[in-house]
């Protein structure tokens, strides 16, 4: 099993282009949220992403990510990690 992180940057982007980039990101198996040590859920900032305990690739990964970025209609940037462990400060609780 894997985990990875996604950074999402759509070029000329309005706030709506993010919002379509979300749901589709969603239906890839992407979340926008992650959960701390602590049990609680933090919101991520935008354009980031994880996956989490998924069999799939670091390249699958990747051609998900980057075939969201394509289906809003932007030129963009994708970038995929593969991670075990997370640090974070600042990031808001999610809801």
């Amino acid at each position: 099993m894997a985990n990875f992180i996604a950074r999402v940057e759509l070029h000329s982007a309005s706030y709506e282009d993010y919002e379509k980039l979300h749901a589709t990101m969603l239906k890839k198996g992407y979340s926008r949220t992650i959960r701390g040590g602590n049990g609680v859920l933090y919101n991520l900032p935008t354009g980031t992403y994880v996956v989490r305990d998924t069999n799939v690739t670091l390249d699958v990964a990747l051609a998900a990510a980057v075939g969201a970025a394509n289906e809003v209609g932007r030129t963009s940037s994708v970038v995929v990690f593969e991670w075990s462990q997370a640090s974070w400060q600042g990031l808001p609780k999610a809801a």
